[in-house]
């Protein structure tokens, strides 16, 4: 054996050596979460409900660390380029898989340069219409965009965003030619649609909850597979006539690729156990969410699911974010 080949040999099972014994010692300071969003939103809440809940569970702290800027962008980067050392993590949400396809430039690779840890819950959008529409059930509206090519909009909380998507998914499944109508934040979609400004959204979960029971939006259907449990006696988009169709917010954590098998094993089986206690499932209920926790391995074919099938629909629609 060459002596360059002997070193480097030598030097691969030393750092396999150190690399083992970091994971063996692992927590053995804080951990950091990056939030690629600003705070208030859903993935920053499901970002720190996991923190104060991991915080407990290995007896160290876990800080959250919000890096918001270009959808999400910005901070999935930082957390790309971290340290593999379990200490630098990142929770983030649907547009991980969204903003690589909507911007002319990604600046990280979701399935290539992360390591999935957990699933950790998903929010479903509700397809809500406003009032004065002559429709009941998903099959009506579909069969009402049908008849009127062009006419039917559906507001949205600016393109690329999750209830744009779910419209061209729902576009797309239904041959229909639905109009979105971008706004500037979720705020001002659903004024436009409780104002009768356009006619129908696919609004967040939480959002809808509300202003369904208060009559001001009529729901049609939830956009997950399961029915909300918030709201049971909806039914899912699936099941009212356009079979499998899905499209939910959702929330996952994740470290840089590369991670030691170790310590992402460790911070999965405290994650599950978090995000399946009671506590946890009465939280996100009440959030409008659907607790999970799952496995590494389904989460990472998640993503790579997610990713595929939306870079599809953006292409079709032609959504792009400047």
């Amino acid at each position: 054996m060459k002596l360059t080949t002997l070193r480097g040999a030598i030097a691969a099972v030393l750092l396999g050596i150190a690399a083992s014994a970091a994971a063996q010692n692992y927590p053995a300071g804080p951990i950091r979460i990056i939030v690629p969003f600003p705070a208030g939103g859903g993935v920053d809440t499901a970002g720190r409900l996991l923190g104060v809940k991991l915080s407990e569970a290995i007896g160290r702290p876990v800080l959250v660390d919000n890096r918001a800027g270009a959808n999400g962008m910005i901070g999935s980067e930082m957390v790309a380029k971290a340290p593999k050392d379990g200490y630098t993590l990142m929770v983030n949400g649907a547009n991980f898989v969204t903003s690589p396809t909507l911007y002319a430039k990604s600046l990280y690779d979701p399935i290539k340069d992360f390591d999935a840890i957990s699933l950790l819950a998903h929010a479903p959008n509700i397809l809500v219409v406003h009032p004065s529409m002559p429709v009941k059930n998903v099959r009506e509206l579909i069969a009402f965009a049908k008849a009127r090519p062009g006419e039917v909009l559906f507001a949205g909380s600016g393109s690329g965003s999750t209830p744009h998507l779910a419209g061209e998914l729902f576009k797309t499944q239904t041959g229909t030619k639905m109009v979105h109508v971008p706004y500037r934040g979720t705020g001002p979609a659903i004024t436009a649609i409780l104002s009768g400004e356009v006619g129908s959204m696919f609004m967040p979960a939480l959002t809808a909850l509300p202003l369904i029971q208060s009559g001001r939006v009529r729901a049609l259907g939830v956009t997950s597979l399961e029915r909300l449990p918030a709201l049971p006696e909806l039914p899912t988009v699936s099941e009212s006539g356009l079979k499998g169709y899905q499209s939910s917010q959702w929330y996952g954590v994740l470290a840089p690729a590369g991670t030691s098998p170790e310590i992402l094993n460790l911070l999965n089986g405290q994650t599950v156990k978090i995000m399946q206690s009671a506590d946890m499932k009465e939280r996100m209920k009440n959030s409008g969410s659907v607790a999970v926790g799952s496995s590494r391995e389904v989460f990472a074919k998640f993503l790579q699911t997610e990713y595929s099938k939306w870079a599809q629909v953006i292409k079709a629609s032609g959504a792009t974010v400047d």
